[in-house]
């Protein structure tokens, strides 16, 4: 697996989960209704993600994922491993497919994990079948929470339930570090759905995060194609508070918005480096190459190369995975559009500098 110190200017990854083919859908409903045994399930994600780690390679992506192959709704999938929750279905099964049509838990007892979120595996067979640069992903308390009611003899309110999470959270990191993950982002949605101000929301995320060694992005997501946001799209809420995050990255999507507040690129690039999200999932529109060096033109006026890194805003797991691999491979040669009119004998390649996280305690 490269190291972080030979990544190069302007690299580019994913924010994690990979679009999924026709072929997995159907296996799914087939699990539905029993036709799958556990061999043929563990067949079946395997090749899954083996084809995502292939389409990403052969995208050209520096730092790639799993495609979030194993996981479902992005947090579906972690509930079957705790205790303490009551399905409750969907709120909504007719319509358009969003926010309220997936299964909804209310808690009745404090929450636990006992096997751990399952993540490190992932990451294991991640790293035994790619030498690609490696990133994992892992959602934030607030993320895990989504889909979780609160029961007021359990837990007084969402922030209190959010905060059920930051052990196994912080547990899960410190054992992907073990793994050798050396790159980890950590995905969380607008502040506003836990209830408290960006500080405690701050405080979630610092906490989950505490003592792992390893460089940490903070990716705050509006929401993917088929689940859009709850809250107004701006960033602007979080500072200053975000400042204070224990993170090497902030991870923000920018081309869904037409590349508002790109102005807080300055802001952000004096402490930490950017993931800037240039590729919009909620859109069928194929990017075309030329574009996206635009809007990587964009970030560039505000932010030092050095600092900046170039993503999807967000995760394909709704987008047909034809639709991924076209959006991936065009951003991967926008990029390059933009390297190539930068390149010189000292900046063909860079160091990223030290990380702080490898001195969080």
């Amino acid at each position: 697996m490269p190291a972080l110190d030979s990544t190069p200017l302007l690299p580019t990854s994913v924010i994690g989960s990979h679009g999924l083919p026709g072929w997995l859908y159907g296996a799914l409903e087939m699990i539905e209704v029993g036709r799958f045994g556990p061999t043929d399930e563990r067949e079946l994600f395997d090749d899954a993600v083996r084809m995502a780690i292939g389409d990403q390679e052969r995208a050209g992506v520096d730092f790639i994922s799993d495609g979030e192959m194993r996981r479902w709704k992005f947090v579906q999938s972690f509930y079957r491993r705790m205790t303490g929750l009551q399905s409750e279905g969907p709120l909504r099964k007719l319509g358009p497919e969003a926010y309220d049509s997936v299964p909804r838990y209310q808690a009745v007892e404090r929450i636990r994990v006992p096997q751990g979120l399952g993540i490190v595996d992932e990451f294991r067979f991640l790293k035994a079948n790619s030498s690609h640069g490696l990133k994992a992903t892992c959602p934030g308390p607030a993320t895990i929470s989504i889909h979780i009611r609160e029961r007021p003899s359990v837990y007084k309110n969402r922030l209190e339930l959010a905060g059920e999470f930051v052990e196994v959270i912080n547990a899960e990191l410190k054992e992907l570090v073990k793994a050798g993950a050396d790159y980890i982002q950590i995905d969380e949605p607008s502040h506003s759905i836990i209830g408290g101000s960006a500080r405690d929301y701050i405080e979630l995320f610092n906490r989950s995060v505490k003592g792992v060694k390893a460089r940490i992005a903070l990716h705050i997501c509006f929401g993917n194609l088929a689940s859009r946001a709850r809250f107004e799209r701006t960033y602007a809420p979080l500072f200053p508070a975000i400042m204070d995050a224990d993170a090497d990255e902030l991870v923000f999507e920018f081309a869904n918005r037409e590349m508002r507040e790109v102005e807080l690129a300055a802001r952000i690039t004096e402490k930490f480096d950017l993931g800037a999200g240039l590729v919009d999932v909620k859109s069928f529109h194929q990017e075309p190459p030329a574009l996206v060096a635009t809007r990587l033109r964009e970030v560039l006026k505000h932010a030092p190369a050095e600092r900046v890194r170039v993503v999807p805003d967000c995760g394909f797991f709704t987008v047909p995975r034809w639709l991924c691999v076209s959006k991936l491979t065009n951003m991967v040669a926008g990029t390059r559009i933009v390297r190539e009119e930068l390149a010189g004998p000292a900046r063909l390649r860079r160091n990223p500098g030290r990380s702080r996280s490898m001195k969080r305690a």
